[in-house]
């Protein structure tokens, strides 16, 4: 028996869900997509992966990163493990492709900011910074 908590809709259903050989009975589901993401979980669970990597520029260390698709749950630490390693040398925007077939999965990391307005904002930052210390 295993218990979940249903994320596929607001109402946040709290699954009681078990295995009996190849059958599998969900209880606890108010709708049709609590019983389809329990079996899906317990068939095959995959997740969403949302990180950093680093960048070549001083100014930006790290981009915000995500799966384009779901990975298999086992696949995760691996998944970390092959980012940990990149290194984003040329400007990317939002929705731009980071890496190729992570883990072997299929499923592309993208970036989920654009490197150039990033770039900007610390730039008008700074220079706002500077114009408080000339008026002391």
């Amino acid at each position: 028996m295993k218990v979940l908590s249903c994320i596929n809709c607001p109402l946040s259903c709290r699954l009681t869900v078990t295995k009996c050989g190849e059958e599998i009975e969900v209880k606890g589901n108010e709708c049709f997509r609590g019983h389809d993401h329990a079996v899906k979980e317990m068939i095959h669970p995959t997740r969403s992966l949302t990180t950093t990597v680093r960048t070549s520029f001083p100014g930006i260390p790290v981009l915000p990163v995500r799966t384009d698709g779901e990975i298999p749950k086992d696949k995760v630490k691996e998944a970390m493990r092959v980012l940990r390693a990149v290194v984003v040398s040329s400007e990317l925007g939002c929705g731009d492709t980071v890496f190729e077939d992570l883990a072997g999965t299929g499923v592309r990391v993208i970036a989920t900011s654009d490197m150039m307005q990033r770039r900007e904002l610390r730039f008008t930052i700074r220079a706002r910074e500077g114009e408080g210390r000339r008026g002391s």
